[in-house]
């Protein structure tokens, strides 16, 4: 598997939206609650946490759609593609979507949550999987982990 070289840029499907990464994710996951489904049309959303002092636009803007609550869920808003998530009370890292880096071979799933709502054929190869989310002190050793393994 190839190795994040960074930065890494992206951006939306249309382009209009462009973003860079400084900073290699804090874990990595996939998501199949029936949230992320409905958003992503797909089995799963995936995530790469990226500190988000090493996350920027570097082009266009990002609008909220998706849930419009504390947990704001970025999309641009010509294409529609869904970007990344700030989640409420966590502003310390973005969820990015990692397909919108150009080179987005190096991702692999890390963890993956709500695997009580999964679709009974959806496989992600995630080393963790979580029947809802880790507890909060669980992360503290993801992110550890993840990082060990990244080394």
């Amino acid at each position: 598997m190839p190795d994040l070289a960074l930065p890494a840029e992206g951006g939306c499907r249309c382009g209009r939206v462009r973003l860079r990464i400084s900073a290699r994710p804090l874990l990595t996951m996939a998501c199949h609650c029936t949230g992320c489904q409905s958003m992503s049309s797909s089995a799963y959303s995936l995530s790469a946490a990226i500190p988000s002092e090493g996350f920027e636009i570097t082009r266009g803007e990002a609008v909220i759609g998706g849930l419009h609550g504390a947990s704001r869920h970025y999309f641009c808003g010509n294409c529609m593609t869904w970007m990344f998530t700030r989640p409420e009370g966590l502003d310390w890292f973005v969820n990015l979507r990692p397909t919108m880096l150009d080179d987005h071979a190096w991702f692999t799933p890390f963890i993956e949550t709500w695997t009580a709502e999964k679709l009974p054929w959806a496989a992600t190869g995630a080393v963790h999987g979580y029947a809802a989310l880790p507890s909060f002190e669980d992360y503290e050793l993801l992110v550890a982990e993840y990082a060990s393994a990244q080394a």
